[in-house]
């Protein structure tokens, strides 16, 4: 099997390490191998100990290679969170030099709204193009071939501190990959889960992870703002912990297993084993939803907060979509459509080839879009290579004739 043929996309969670192993047959994806591993040495998305999160990175990738029957890999495409991550729109103006917009004045106007101010600890990691205008014409999404004479984008900026991408890198690499990308979760997110149809008409996506919620608000099938939350799955395990007296591990299976976020008529109980040493004991449902339910509130009108302050719930016409493996607590939904005031749904991945019925959950609904986007990437640097090598034999042959028309002449 080619090396080249295959991708690799990995999920560095505060909770778990998922490693995806895919193949491209005839321009479709073929998912080969799944590997899964609890991760340890994050929090709240960032790296806080290189030794443990090297060796869930290589544990999880191990997984994947056995089941894939493949022996070595060579990079992958890594998603990024974590509330060190900051997002801003800006824009950028161009004149045009042929009144013909070509490709590179694209490029051109897209340097132009990269060229903002950011502090020297912080680096770029995606420009995303919103829309672009010419001359008065706005809402145009490829303006390449149209006549004018002034070309203007908006854009969406991602930033991440410089040191803690870097040291995400190290611990891939030093699992034994080159990380070839580095995608913000909630946008691969988005490419899993989310129809063309659904970013048209104004959606905004929550991912509920272990240590942080990531936000993605699309309009007009564009990405209008992204925000990562620190506050994730972990922090309802920790207040149930916490409320009931129990171990986390304790704490985490009650959550999976009777976790609600809204009460129930009637009493229900159920048996619980506290800390070592102690007696089991019985704990009705409802101060479980309770605790939860409180949690949740918070988390909903945070993000309802978000909104407003920035003029984005007018915008959101087809209201929110739940994901990631936070977001599988019972009556979540529904408590999320009662503090957001706004149609919510839970979010799966959209299925594709060798996805088995397993992976169609929304705690895979990252990894899965980063091995989409990982395909984009690698598309675009096989055509870039492409046009090198084209561009290679062009001056070859050009060197060649000249010196045979030397001889001759």
């Amino acid at each position: 099997m080619s090396t080249k043929s295959v991708i690799v996309a990995l999920d560095i969670g505060t909770t778990k390490v998922c490693t995806l192993i895919a193949q491209k047959v005839s321009k479709k994806l073929e998912i080969l191998g799944v590997g899964s591993h609890p991760s340890n040495g994050l929090k709240k998305g960032s790296v806080v100990n290189i030794e443990k999160t090297v060796e869930s990175i290589r544990s999880s990738i191990e997984e994947a290679k056995l089941m894939a029957g493949i022996e070595h890999l060579e990079s992958a495409t890594i998603g990024i969170a974590g509330n060190h991550i900051y997002c801003f729109n800006s824009s950028g103006v161009v004149p045009v030099k042929n009144k013909e917009i070509s490709q590179s004045d694209v490029d051109r106007v897209i340097e132009a709204a990269k060229a903002v101010i950011i502090p020297s600890d912080r680096e770029i990691l995606h420009v995303i193009p919103q829309e672009f205008k010419v001359d008065n014409t706005s809402g145009i999404k490829n303006p390449v071939g149209m006549c004018g004479s002034r070309l203007e984008v908006y854009v969406h900026i991602v930033t991440g501190k410089t040191p803690l991408i870097h040291n995400l890198i190290k611990c891939v690499e030093q699992a034994g990959l080159k990380a070839n990308s580095v995608i913000l979760q909630p946008i691969a997110s988005s490419r899993s889960v989310l129809t063309q149809e659904e970013k048209e008409l104004g959606v905004v996506l929550i991912d509920i992870g272990g240590g942080t919620t990531d936000i993605a608000v699309w309009k007009d099938g564009s990405l209008v703002h992204s925000q990562i939350i620190p506050l994730g799955g972990s922090h309802f395990t920790n207040d149930l912990a916490v409320a009931l007296k129990i171990p986390h591990n304790e704490a985490e299976k009650i959550k999976l297993t009777h976790g609600t976020v809204m009460g129930q008529p009637g009493e229900t109980f159920l048996t619980i084993q506290g800390l070592s040493g102690t007696r089991p004991r019985e704990v009705a449902l409802n101060q479980v939803a309770e605790v939860l339910g409180a949690r949740a509130e918070e988390l909903f009108n945070v993000i309802q907060d978000l909104m407003l302050e920035k003029n984005l719930h007018n915008q959101n016409t087809g209201g929110y979509v739940l994901t990631g493996g936070g977001a599988l607590i019972r009556s979540l939904p529904e408590m999320a459509e009662y503090v957001l005031e706004k149609p919510v749904k839970l979010g799966y991945p959209q299925a594709f080839g060798g996805m088995t019925t397993a992976m169609q959950h929304p705690k895979f609904s990252t990894v899965l879009g980063l091995l989409q986007e990982s395909r984009h990437v690698t598309e675009a640097s096989t055509r870039e290579e492409k046009i090198q090598d084209e561009s290679d034999m062009f001056d070859k042959l050009g060197k060649s004739l000249k010196n045979v028309f030397k001889e001759i002449f």
